[in-house]
């Protein structure tokens, strides 16, 4: 049972429910679609499909959503796509337009008044790039430098310029309250530059009532970085958008910055996710590159939480065998963790409290009896959270009746999130984890089990007792 979560993006090629279904038997976790494309008609029709298939399945597999943002994205094309040829000159509008291979419309007016001469315009993470060679009274006249396919509602960066868009707007706005009505569990904030925009989102949740969504702050822009700190410590957790963020920062800059945050995140007991290209070659591919199994072993071995799958799930030809790959390598990949380094680190910087006294010890205690599982009852997920930040070398059950905190960890490290009825002594607690750890695992005579919890249940919110089962 690997512990590192797989995020997959429904599309076009995995928004059957044969499909979604295949996905989470091949080792998926979490399901994401992204609102920058997909409909509200999509978006709750895959919901339904997830709803059914938890249901028949007995899983738990969350959704997240992910926003616009304050971005540019290129407006409308004919026929959705269309081709721009290298050396060609194109107009970029500011006017809505119906664009083609000579011109396209942007969703900024005032763009032609912050760029400069000379100013790259890179479009779809660095796939088709224009140079900007003079401007007009509603137009900017471009230089294709870098050829290919743009797509209705593209990404647009241009390296230097600030847009002066407001980071909650109201299509984001809207947005959100979609996602609280169809009981969404992840939300994933694009082009998060400070805390502060963060803390808009979370008060629009407070008030609205909505205690369970979880906040992810895409990083993606320079400016984030300068903030990121603060931008982790008002958030439950990251995304490193690897492909807009190369588009900020210098290519090779990209892998430490990676590293950094996912240390962070792990410091600060948040998650941490990174997106774009991991397995690029299987979207029309059976295989990947060695290039990219190294890359995915690396993320694992630095402990980061979740890996998303982009394109190779939404449009890639081999959805499912790049899910069945990704998992593959993340099991193999577990074994060269160095759980001792990272427990040591965990606890350096835990707060002197009883719940993490408790849990070092467990995930310590765990170690060295080569225990099979832990197992933890938990009503708010808050023990099954802290348990994931010191990086157990076995999984750990978390136990809920409540199904928003199931799925609320279902991006935690380490963390198998199972939906349990009510539990309400130890003695039926250790009788509830033998039998998960039998359905779960594949256990023998004599192997260990250890169960930690909040007792007496519902009524005490730090972690005070642990308890060594063998089964």
């Amino acid at each position: 049972m690997n512990k590192t979560k797989i995020v997959a993006t429904v599309g076009p090629a995995s928004n059957s429910k044969e499909m979604m279904k295949k996905l989470i038997l091949n080792g998926t976790d979490v399901f994401r679609v992204n609102l920058t494309y997909a409909t509200y008609e999509f978006c709750l029709d895959v919901s339904k499909k997830l709803q059914e298939l938890n249901k028949e399945l007995k899983t738990e597999v969350a959704l997240l959503l992910d926003t616009n943002g304050p971005s540019l994205n290129v407006g409308r094309i004919n026929s959705g796509i269309t081709k721009l040829t290298e050396k060609d000159k194109i107009r970029v509008y500011v006017d809505d337009i119906l664009g083609d291979e000579t011109k396209f419309s942007v969703n900024y007016p005032k763009l032609i008044h912050l760029v400069k001469y000379g100013s790259k315009m890179i479009i779809n993470s660095g796939k088709v790039i224009l140079k900007i060679i003079d401007k007009d009274l509603n137009y900017l006249l471009c230089e294709v430098e870098r050829g290919g396919y743009i797509s209705e509602k593209d990404g647009i960066n241009i390296p230097g310029i600030n847009l002066e868009i407001p980071f909650l707007n109201r299509k984001d706005r809207d947005d959100i309250l979609f996602a609280d009505k169809i009981g969404a569990d992840f939300l994933a904030l694009s082009y998060v530059k400070c805390a502060e925009d963060i803390l808009k989102v979370n008060d629009l949740l407070i008030e609205i009532g909505n205690d369970h969504l979880n906040l992810l702050a895409k990083i993606e822009k320079i400016e984030s970085l300068k903030e990121i700190d603060d931008i982790i410590r008002v958030s439950d957790g990251i995304v490193v958008a690897r492909g807009d963020l190369a588009n900020e920062i210098p290519m090779e800059k990209v892998p430490s910055v990676q590293k950094t945050i996912i240390h962070k995140c792990h410091k600060a007991g948040k998650v941490s996710l990174v997106s774009a290209e991991f397995m690029t070659s299987m979207e029309t591919s059976m295989n990947p590159t060695r290039a990219e199994v190294s890359d995915v072993a690396n993320a694992v071995i630095d402990s980061i939480d979740a890996i998303i799958l982009t394109g190779e799930t939404t449009i890639g030809k081999f959805p499912v065998e790049t899910v069945n790959m990704m998992d593959k390598i993340i099991a193999s990949a577990e074994q060269d963790i160095n759980y001792s380094e990272l427990l040591d680190r965990s606890m350096q910087t835990e707060t002197e409290d009883v719940t993490g006294s408790l849990v070092y010890s467990v995930t310590e205690c765990a170690k060295r009896l080569h225990a099979k599982a832990i197992m933890t009852p938990t009503m708010s997920g808050y023990t099954a959270r802290k348990m994931s930040r010191f990086r157990p070398n076995c999984p750990v059950f978390a136990l809920s009746p409540d199904r928003k905190t199931v799925r609320s960890l279902s991006l935690y490290f380490a963390i198998k999130p199972v939906y349990v009825e009510e539990i309400k002594t130890i003695d039926k607690a250790i009788e509830v984890s033998k039998e998960i750890a039998n359905d779960y695992l594949e256990v023998k005579d004599g192997d260990k089990i250890i169960i930690t919890g909040g007792y007496p249940f519902k009524k005490v919110k730090h972690t005070n007792f642990m308890k060594i089962e063998e089964l």
